[in-house]
């Protein structure tokens, strides 16, 4: 949702995919030059509309952030339940596809730049770097006590999220994050 100070709200359906477009941009550009270094102008290049365009959705480099961070976090968020809601597949499977989503794929030396950036500039953030997270661990934890039991199912998707995030500190790549991911799924998971 946005706030009054974070721009204007699109109006219609090509509105809301240019700001899509105009977001994903800016979430490289500042992958790319880190949160201080980016300005306005580089933004705009980058998503191909004019400066004064940007200020038109965005009314500072601030709000552009936050905004881009809270679409990357509510996409990997909602591809996260997505993938945990097909009970059709087995359990193992759809935690490792859930953490993929929500992890895997910002491994790798383009993608962990967009980590950086985010974890160096909580203060820009709110709520969101926090509130993500203990949504995403709701959902493990969710789908873990439907097969399991709601007793250990805390627990075992909070020892789950601890062997990811170190596991992202080791992984010089996402199959290698995967692979090992796997292992800690199939021993957690029985």
């Amino acid at each position: 949702m946005n706030s009054p100070d974070a721009g204007h709200p699109p109006s219609t359906v090509a509105d809301t995919g240019r700001r899509t477009v105009v977001l994903d941009s800016a979430m490289v550009t500042f992958a790319r030059f880190g949160y201080r270094k980016t300005s306005m102008e580089e933004v705009a290049q980058a998503a191909d509309i004019s400066r004064p365009g940007l200020y038109f959705l965005f009314s500072s480099k601030e709000n552009l952030f936050r905004a881009a961070v809270t679409q990357a976090l509510e996409r990997d968020i909602t591809a996260v339940g997505h993938v945990l809601a097909d009970t059709g597949r087995p359990l193992a499977e759809r935690l490792l596809d859930a953490f993929d989503q929500w992890a895997g794929r910002y491994i790798g030396p383009l993608t962990r730049d967009v980590v950086v950036v985010i974890e160096d500039n909580p203060g820009l953030l709110g709520e969101i770097i926090e509130t993500t997270p203990q949504r995403f661990e709701q959902l493990i934890t969710d789908a873990i006590a439907v097969e399991a039991g709601q007793a250990a199912a805390r627990r075992v998707a909070q020892t789950m999220i601890s062997a990811s995030t170190g596991l992202k500190h080791q992984a010089a790549s996402r199959e290698f994050y995967l692979a090992r991911l796997e292992v800690a799924i199939d021993l957690l998971a029985r």
